[in-house]
């Protein structure tokens, strides 16, 4: 799962959570060669001639798109959420790059985490409410993920709850 649980301290958990990478960069650039030589397949016929260079820009142009639109979805992906909880606060950051950090806070006593099946911009939309706010997390997950993420996040709230009652 794209997301990671710790315990940096006895009472406080950490939560990190980015989007998930189906194409690492070694499959990147494996898939950007493979295109190109699978591209280059039907100029070998037209060497020597003034057809390839007629064609050849064409060919080199849908590569360099697919390049940039790849290395695009790679940039707009750097997403990082994280979640601090222990027993007196509640504290969600969300860095992105090219945008300034988000950052949420209330009383972990009284945070609450709702699942929304419908009605939000994802099915099983999952949000923190508390301090008169409400804050998605990890919409970029998941419908699975984000439905194992609502199940933790209710039983980590409700520990602290515990654990601040001592």
């Amino acid at each position: 799962m794209p997301y990671r649980w710790t315990h940096p301290t006895q009472t406080e958990r950490r939560l990190e959570l980015w989007p998930h990478r189906s194409l690492p960069r070694r499959g990147f650039a494996a898939f950007i060669l493979g295109t190109f030589t699978l591209i280059t397949i039907p100029l070998y016929p037209l060497l020597g001639t003034f057809v390839l260079w007629g064609l050849l820009p064409f060919l080199l142009l849908a590569v360099a798109g697919l390049w940039w639109a790849l290395e695009r979805s790679y940039r707009d992906g750097e997403i990082l959420e994280v979640l601090t909880l222990d027993p007196e606060t509640i504290h969600l950051s969300r860095s992105a790059r090219n945008a300034a950090q988000q950052v949420w806070q209330a009383n972990s006593y009284w945070a609450r985490a709702e699942m929304h099946q419908t009605g939000g911009p994802v099915p099983y939309y999952v949000t923190l409410k508390g301090n008169g706010r409400t804050v998605e997390i990890g919409a970029f997950l998941s419908e699975d993920e984000r439905r194992a993420l609502y199940g933790e996040l209710v039983s980590a709230l409700s520990e602290t709850r515990v654990a601040h009652g001592n």
